[in-house]
């Protein structure tokens, strides 16, 4: 048994984005951590996935065009909602946008691709982590709306699986609630019967 990580596994943790902040991984470590990722179980080796480095002053020319597209869809907003859109991808110094890229396989159904892209997701978060970099997983509204994955570089068959938000941290991210393992676990009696 390897209880270092064993140890590792029990401690993960998001770190809320506004406290991940420079430096961000650099070039090697974000190379390891594509490498990490892409060790996922992939069904007919479909490779059904990719990865998106947001950056830089990209980071502020995606959010200057995510409050656009808000007042498109949802009108006029108040000042502090559009500086919100804004530094949706600037307050992290490192978002990877993991996308799923649906491959046309006549045994091997969308959603088994679809899991293969959230794990290597989480395979993302623990590289970071394991690298001692703080993360947090997520979508938001732009994931759902067609323009809006445009803007972050999305072909219109493609779908988000998750932005991971990457930097260093200070401190401890606070713990929260965890469900007890207990309940989520049962022995198989039989077919439902509902």
């Amino acid at each position: 048994m390897n209880s270092t990580v064993i140890d590792f596994l029990l401690a993960r943790k998001s770190v809320p984005i506004p406290d991940l902040k420079e430096p961000a991984p650099n070039e090697d470590e974000i190379a390891t951590m594509i490498r990490i990722a892409s060790r996922v179980p992939d069904h007919g080796r479909l490779a059904p996935w990719r990865f998106v480095l947001y950056r830089g002053e990209a980071r502020r020319q995606i959010g200057e065009m995510l409050a656009k597209r808000a007042v498109e869809r949802e009108g006029e907003l108040p000042e502090a909602r559009i500086e919100q859109e804004k530094t949706r991808f600037s307050r992290a110094p490192l978002v990877i946008g993991v996308i799923h890229c649906p491959r046309e396989n006549p045994k091997i159904p969308q959603w088994e691709m679809l899991l293969s892209g959230a794990a290597a997701a989480m395979n993302l978060v623990l590289a970071a982590n394991a690298l001692g970099y703080g993360t947090n997983w997520i979508t938001n509204w732009y994931s759902d709306d067609a323009e809006g994955r445009r803007i972050l570089g999305l072909a219109p068959d493609e779908r988000v699986v998750g932005f991971v938000h990457i930097g260093s941290h200070d401190g401890d991210a606070f713990e929260r609630p965890r469900p007890d393992p207990a309940g989520l676990v049962s022995e198989y009696s039989g077919p439902w019967k509902g």
